[in-house]
């Protein structure tokens, strides 16, 4: 019996190599958006730190929100596993390439989510564990089913996918200050700058897949250019704000000042030129510009 499940398993994705499934299974979890969802995390632990950083503490954050991170993405896309397969930019995604069944992204996805609440819980804190599960009813139940009803999706996914810096902190000090919801905020807005590029770029691709995003409903760009411009100019003040609290110092004020007015530019750019090549430079300014802004935070704190 088990010969003939694994005989059937193995006629419906094709032959396959180890390597290529471990690959698939990997692709599922989004290495670069977990990674940069890591880089977060571990900034807000630092900031939160008084004294010296417990690095076993940060270690174990930091593989519970991997896990979490992982689990997240893997659910998401066995929820729009069909949606992936109607548009160009996700179609060769293990599922709907046909590289891996749902049942297994499923089983998958729920494993590394249960374990990453378990672990955060166990082995750094209760809260960071409760703040995971607002990060998963938030994006899997709330953003994920309604970006084929509203383009406010976006406005409802920036929520969790604003709280890593959250956990990191809670992580550290067991508790959310002020401080905290600072790097909330910085986090909250860039998003919508970010994910608006993105959104300009694969307009034809949402459309197709029914996902109303901005520039889908909108498809002359005026509303999404001027969102792209307002959501950067109140990221400019905010990312001050951790120098005035005294969470960092001087040196990362000037840095902040400097990536935002080169941030502004690019979003400026991008919204008068309507075109996918400032779309493009836009994204690449947004994953340079976050992570130079934490770092530099963290460094100068």
């Amino acid at each position: 019996m088990e010969e003939f499940a694994i005989d059937l398993i193995a006629a419906e994705i094709g032959p396959q190599t180890m390597r290529e499934r471990v690959s698939a299974f990997l692709e599922l979890t989004k290495p670069r958006i977990t990674f940069l969802i890591v880089l977060t995390s571990a900034a807000g632990f630092c900031l939160a730190s008084q004294g010296s950083v417990n690095y076993i503490l940060l270690s174990n954050a930091l593989i519970g929100i991997a896990l979490l991170s992982s689990g997240i993405a893997t659910l998401n896309q066995y929820i729009e596993r069909d949606l992936d397969g109607l548009m160009r930019r996700t179609a060769d995604r293990p599922l709907p390439s046909g590289r891996l069944l749902p049942w297994e992204a499923l089983f998958f996805g729920a494993a590394l989510t249960v374990a990453a609440e378990v672990y955060l819980a166990v082995l750094v804190n209760p809260l960071t564990a409760v703040l995971g599960l607002t990060v998963i009813a938030g994006y899997l139940f709330a953003y994920t089913p309604l970006k084929t009803r509203t383009s406010l999706s976006t406005m409802v996914g920036a929520f969790p996918g604003a709280v890593p810096p959250l956990i990191g902190w809670a992580a550290a000090r067991g508790e959310i200050n002020l401080e905290a919801w600072v790097l909330f905020a910085i986090l909250f807005l860039w998003q919508f700058p970010h994910f608006l590029a993105i959104a300009w770029m694969y307009r034809e691709d949402y459309g197709r897949a029914g996902i109303l995003m901005l520039p889908v409903v909108e498809p002359e760009g005026r509303v999404t250019g001027q969102q792209i411009v307002v959501y950067t100019i109140m990221l400019l003040p905010v990312s001050l704000l951790p120098a005035l609290l005294g969470t960092s110092g001087r040196i990362y004020l000037f840095g902040a000042i400097v990536l935002g007015l080169l941030f502004l530019y690019s979003s400026i750019r991008a919204a008068i030129s309507k075109s996918r090549q400032q779309a493009r430079q836009l994204l690449l300014a947004s994953v340079i510009y976050l992570p130079l802004l934490f770092i530099l935070m963290v460094l100068n704190r």
